[in-house]
């Protein structure tokens, strides 16, 4: 099948379909699968909890509160589970990869089942503004959760989507879908508050598939929102690249000192990544999280992606106990890349410096 949007001058582009910047992605072959399945059966991967995965309460009245509030709103982030976060700043509600569903698989009867509750039930959510979808693997391209999205009081939201994901919106009769390419960047516009905040598309060593036919058909990647309260990071899935590198480049001029410096918060996802000799072109572990977190040069940083789905070999506790040795090793405190029990919100410092990106 031919890619509808080749470009022989973008080097990501194939005339089939798409490709990473730094490492091409090959699927893994059989024998690779079943070597990994035995291992794993072998070695009694995964093993159990060593303690339950911090679920609390979230704070509903200040969540509710702050969605309301304008130009007022604090810059806040809130961990719903697995890489589903609400982002809430420039006076929106944004949402990223909404996962509410019990499995990540194309039917509910079968495949990886939710360990965890989501911190929020859809019905708690606050009117969601943006959704930014970063790939269509199914544990963050949920149907059930972008339908149901949809059809949200007060009317649907907009998807922001890569390359090639109209189509199965549009399948569900879902229209306010905006699609882009790494580096393409879309501005919402919020006229109530005479605000304009740039959305781009940023690259990721990852990959697609929502079949065994459609490998590589679509896009995948990254998010960065620059509103003036608040410069907002979302890795989606990656493996560890010089992409990073690239991406604060990037963003360099929008981002200097005397403008507020670099990304106020970033989603970073920790889990997900044992045996390495199979993930580790798809899945960071969290030395490479932290590696990502000083490439881009941001603030502070969310963990994100584990205590959720048992999608890998690791204990599904385990990725922030090596998230803190890797830490550790790049004198980090827990305030610069933060562990949040699912349903927790983070509060950030609104940037005083970065003036509004005014029409």
């Amino acid at each position: 099948m031919k890619n509808p949007y080749f470009n022989p001058a973008k080097k990501h582009h194939r005339p089939d379909g798409f490709q990473n910047n730094y490492m091409s992605f090959r699927g893994k072959r059989w024998h690779e699968i079943l070597r990994w399945r035995w291992q794993a059966w072998r070695a009694g991967h995964p093993h159990p909890l060593q303690s339950p995965i911090p679920v609390i309460e979230p704070d509903l009245a200040f969540i509710h509160a702050n969605a309301k509030a304008g130009l007022a709103m604090q810059p806040a982030v809130t961990w719903i589970g697995h890489i589903t976060v609400l982002a809430q700043m420039g006076g929106l509600n944004l949402l990223t990869d909404p996962m509410f569903s019990e499995r990540c698989f194309p039917v509910q009867w079968a495949g990886p089942k939710r360990q965890t509750p989501p911190g929020m039930r859809l019905d708690q959510l606050p009117h969601i503004d943006v959704v930014l979808l970063s790939h269509n693997h199914y544990d963050h391209m949920d149907e059930a959760s972008l339908v149901t999205l949809a059809k949200q009081p007060g009317g649907c939201p907009l998807f922001i989507t890569p390359l090639g994901h109209k189509h199965w919106f549009a399948r569900r009769g879902i229209q306010r879908v905006v699609e882009l390419d790494w580096w393409d960047t879309h501005v919402l516009e919020a006229t109530t508050q005479s605000m304009r905040i740039p959305v781009t598309l940023t690259p990721a060593q990852h990959w697609s598939a929502r079949t065994a036919t459609d490998a590589l058909r679509s896009l995948w990647g990254g998010f960065a929102v620059l509103s003036p309260d608040c410069h907002l990071f979302f890795a989606g899935d990656t493996a560890y690249s010089k992409d990073f590198v690239d991406i604060r480049r990037h963003f360099a001029r929008e981002q200097t000192p005397e403008l507020g410096g670099g990304f106020d918060i970033a989603l970073l996802p920790i889990g997900a990544y044992e045996p390495r000799w199979f993930m580790k072109d798809q899945h960071v572990n969290p030395e490479e999280s932290v590696q990502i977190f000083q490439d881009l040069g941001c603030k502070r940083a969310l963990a994100v992606h584990w205590g959720t789905f048992q999608l890998t070999d690791e204990a599904l506790d385990e990725p922030p106990r090596a998230l803190e040795l890797a830490r550790k090793q790049a004198h980090l405190s827990p305030e610069d890349f933060a562990v949040l029990a699912i349903g927790g919100t983070l509060r950030t410092t609104p940037r005083k410096a970065a003036p509004p990106c005014n029409g």
